[in-house]
């Protein structure tokens, strides 16, 4: 549905790749090629002695806990193959606690100059009982910004669930606004809906055609009722994952 749910990951990969830590490095996905089935043959066990999973996913939940382990023949934190060859299962990048920093640097990047007393950050994720655990995510992640006192108010809020993104207007009172969508990759919700919640979909309408596809990121700030929102494309789009990866990786093989 979404042909740019991949380019992120696939533009980590290269980073890391590029860097040559890793004797290999490769991506497999769940609905593209080459598929997750597909990564049990990416690496010929004659040369390739150890492989680090790491699922590039927000936070714990149904995909990292049960299908990926399933798809990868994976039984543990460690799964030893016939062909001796020993997978590693690593935690999800959305686990790591360079994740705080990563948001507040984005934050900083997308609105450079405001006064941060006088700004609020909001971090959205999706919500309902679907996906659970990604809006647990954004509530550690606001919670612990918070603690660091960088800005006026930082709240966690939902496209499907209270606090709803499309209330910022009431939750918030500051006259700057910044918001970033806590998701792995960019697409219809960080295109579309996202943007329609908040009211600056394509000029203030309801959606927002492909052919400008990533313009809506590119005209901070929108100036609402006397006020500034600025928006950032998703978190998982930020150039520092390719370090959080490879954290992962070395964390499993520690």
């Amino acid at each position: 549905m979404n042909p740019d749910s991949s380019a992120p990951t696939l533009a980590h990969a290269a980073e890391v790749r590029r860097r040559k830590i890793f004797a290999d490095v490769a991506c497999a996905f769940w609905k593209e090629e080459p598929s997750l089935r597909d990564a049990l043959f990416l690496f010929d066990a004659k040369s390739i002695g150890e492989v680090c999973v790491v699922p590039n996913f927000i936070s714990e939940g149904y995909f990292t806990q049960t299908v990926v382990p399933r798809e990868l023949e994976l039984n543990g934190a460690t799964t030893k193959r016939p062909s001796g060859q020993t997978w590693k299962y690593c935690e999800p990048v959305g686990n790591h606690p360079a994740m705080t920093e990563l948001l507040l640097k984005r934050a900083f990047e997308i609105a450079p100059g405001v006064d941060p007393a006088d700004t609020s950050l909001l971090i959205v994720a999706h919500g309902t009982d679907l996906n659970e655990n990604s809006a647990v995510a954004a509530k550690r992640e606001a919670e612990k910004i918070r603690g660091l006192g960088k800005f006026a108010e930082v709240l966690n809020v939902y496209m499907e669930e209270p606090p709803l993104v499309s209330n910022w207007r009431k939750l918030t009172k500051t006259r700057n606004v910044v918001v970033v969508p806590f998701f792995i990759s960019d697409g219809l919700h960080s295109y579309e809906d996202i943007p329609a919640l908040l009211g600056i979909a394509n000029g203030g309408q309801t959606n927002i055609s492909p052919r400008v596809r990533g313009e809506i990121f590119r005209h901070n700030p929108y100036r609402i009722n006397g006020r500034s929102l600025f928006y950032a494309p998703s978190i998982g789009t930020d150039p520092g994952f390719a370090d959080i990866i490879i954290e992962q990786a070395s964390n499993a093989k520690s």
